[in-house]
């Protein structure tokens, strides 16, 4: 055998094993092959916090392999992914192979290749542009492992000390965590207040046109209010009319009143479209569409990446090869004219201070692949997702669309009150075409300045101030990602590890913390500030980057974190113990007759004692929807999957197997 080619997975393998001959074998490593040890720390703190990495137990079997291949190969090929894990995973599968004493002064045989779509033309580029491997990715992603393994152990078993047993904390997660908390009491702080808006219609040429009043004896009633929360800034908007008095006076005296024409304008505006996705845009996306988890996501679109359909996912790029561009635009040409290509090529620029090491954004490998062929060989979801990638990358090379907006405002003859009306029409939709959301046509007919309007009606409507909304999984990697918390790959892992310890819930795809949730971060701000601290993670994720790019060295970087980190250690051994809240119900306790409280346990929620540990009885919670079953007219009950995921099903289970995902579709069977 000449050459032995090594992948993290067999769908990558597979992939790869088409653009090669017989001279080439190809074995995935299944991810990473040596990892820190699960039972013990696995850094030696006192001699530069070295990691005691070692073969990871159930990698037995397939480093038996790559050894044995590794023998009879000319040449190794380490061709994982293009990224600090991928560089990770490529140093220490070159660590373990040349350590065997047959191989140890081989290290010629060993190369590094890296391509960001797996296509033919890739491949055999990469093959031709071997390099070494790059011993700055690999320290950083070192450097990360070993801050996150000592925040993990460190303060794990204060936790279960001090909160509860069985509980875990992470560095970034921490962050996360502690937005979603801030953001709940910053909700129930919130004192809503209603507000009142007049609005008008106007009947010409047989439109209704709705007008809105904005101003009374010269002043505007539209008003800001900003609020300072602890991820920023939230502005609501309201008007100065407060009382429902108010407003039907307005109404009453808008009725008495004659108006005109005031002024009447339209312009053309470009609206441009925007660069192909990044990891984090791409995530966004995909929750704000069809609801998918960040998990979900990377799921779908690693399996997109090695099936060959979409370039590497993981991302901070927003620039696409020129041979990409060129194909792209040539596409447009032949399926929608040439009056759909801008003059120039599109160029766009990432606003993040460091990009991750892919160098494109997410885009399809072949435009001329449709979705239908991607449904056909995997599945509906992962034909969603690769729609939206390659919507995304064809218009973000095509021409700006053209919206023609008008503007009509109207006044009392007496001067006191003015009204509004917009309108907007898409006179060329450019890019449209294939990513057409957010433009819906509302054209005003022609008005005239000093033309006479009378009203069909007149009528007030009842708002209220909302508080700022829950995070979802866009919103939450948005502000992840601007505020620079962990990077795009972490994202989905993020989530998920919050999601899986019971810190926080999905109601209705928005997040709520649970009360374990709320005591563990409580508990980490009050004596550990900085572990879950916005302006102290950025930094530290600023510092992964230098290290990435060279700029530093990581031991010194993890000693200066590891010094105050280590004093709170220390001073937290006297703090007292933090007690979670529970919820208490109406239902008695049948061993002891007190009232029963809902808990959070490690599996979700459950009924006890309120007089626990005195009495020590338990029972499942049960969260009945108040909804009958469609199925059989048994009640509807709130369940959870194995992996935690909340579902709506029939108490009557096993006899019947009625369920549904969401509330919204319960209700839609009823």
């Amino acid at each position: 055998m000449k050459n032995l080619v090594v992948v993290e997975s067999p769908t990558k393998a597979k992939t790869i094993g088409k653009y090669l001959g017989k001279d080439f074998e190809i074995k995935a490593s299944m991810g990473h092959i040596m990892d820190l040890p699960k039972s013990t720390l696995g850094v030696d703190v006192e001699h530069n916090f070295t990691p005691q990495y070692e073969q990871m137990k159930d990698k037995k079997k397939i480093i038996l392999e790559l050894k044995t291949l590794g023998k009879k190969a000319d040449n190794i090929i380490l061709a994982t992914d293009p990224d600090r894990e991928g560089e990770a995973i490529a140093s220490h599968i070159k660590d373990m192979l040349s350590s065997d004493p047959k191989l140890k002064t081989q290290n010629s045989k060993f190369k590094r290749i890296v391509f960001h779509e797996i296509t033919k033309e890739a491949v055999e580029d990469a093959l031709k542009n071997p390099r070494e491997i790059d011993v700055n990715l690999v320290n950083a992603q070192t450097a990360r492992r070993v801050l996150d393994r000592l925040v993990g152990y460190k303060l794990s078993p204060i936790l279960w000390r001090k909160v509860r047993l069985g509980l875990s904390a992470g560095r970034v997660q921490s962050v996360a965590l502690r937005l979603i908390v801030e953001r709940e009491r910053e909700i129930e702080k919130f004192k809503k207040e209603k507000y009142y808006t007049v609005s008008a219609v106007f009947n010409k040429e047989k439109k209704d046109v709705g007008f809105e009043l904005t101003e009374m004896d010269g002043k505007k009633l539209e008003v800001y209010e900003t609020f300072n929360l602890y991820d920023g800034e939230y502005k609501i908007t309201k008007t100065t009319i407060t009382h429902l008095d108010q407003a039907k006076k307005t109404v009453a005296d808008l009725n008495s009143e004659e108006f005109k024409v005031f002024d009447f304008t339209k312009k053309q505006t470009k609206r441009s479209p925007q660069p192909a996705f990044t990891t984090s845009t791409l995530q966004q996306e995909a929750s704000r569409r069809f609801g998918f988890s960040g998990k979900r996501t990377m799921s779908l679109a690693q399996k997109l990446y090695e099936e060959g359909f979409i370039t590497y996912h993981r991302t901070d790029s927003v620039s696409m090869a020129n041979t990409a561009v060129l194909s792209i635009r040539k596409f447009v040409e032949e399926s929608f004219g040439k009056k759909y290509l801008p003059e120039k090529l599109r160029f766009y620029k990432v606003k993040q201070k460091l990009a991750q090491e892919a160098h494109e954004a997410i885009r399809p490998t072949k435009i001329s692949v449709s979705n239908p062929s991607v449904e056909r060989e995997l599945g509906k979801d992962f034909a969603k997702l690769y729609e939206v990638i390659w919507n995304r990358a064809l218009a973000s090379q095509m021409a700006d669309a053209l919206v023609e907006s008008s503007i009509v405002l109207i006044e009392s003859t007496d001067n006191k009150y003015r009204l509004k009306a917009n309108g907007s029409v898409l006179v060329f939709e450019g890019f449209l075409k294939v990513n057409p959301f957010g433009i819906t046509d509302n054209l005003l007919p022609e008005f005239k300045v000093g033309e006479k309007i009378d009203f069909e009606s007149i009528e007030e409507k009842e708002h209220e101030t909302m508080p700022p909304p829950r995070y979802n999984d866009a919103s939450l990697i948005a502000t992840l990602e601007e505020k620079g918390i962990g990077r795009p790959s972490t994202y989905a892992a993020i989530i998920s590890t919050i999601e899986s310890r019971r810190y926080i819930e999905r109601e209705e795809s928005r997040f709520t913390p649970t009360s374990v949730g709320v005591a563990v971060n409580d508990f980490l701000v009050a004596n550990f500030s900085t572990i879950d601290d916005i302006p102290f993670t950025a930094e530290m994720e600023d510092e992964l980057d230098q290290i990435a790019s060279g700029e530093k060295k990581w031991e010194p970087v993890i000693k200066e974190f590891y010094a105050p980190f280590e004093k709170s250690l220390k001073e937290v051994k006297d703090v007292a113990r933090v007690k979670i809240e529970t919820e208490e119900t109406d239902e008695i306790c049948p061993k002891c007759g007190s009232k029963l409280v809902i808990r959070m346990g490690r599996f979700g929620k459950f009924l006890a004692c309120g007089t626990f540990p005195k009495c020590d009885f338990t029972r499942p919670f049960v969260e009945d929807t108040g909804l009958p079953c469609p199925k059989c007219g048994g009640k509807i009950i709130l369940k959870r999957t194995r992996k935690g995921r909340k579902f709506y099903g029939c108490s009557n289970y096993p006899k019947c197997d009625f369920a549904a995902w969401k509330l919204e579709d319960l209700k839609k069977k009823s």
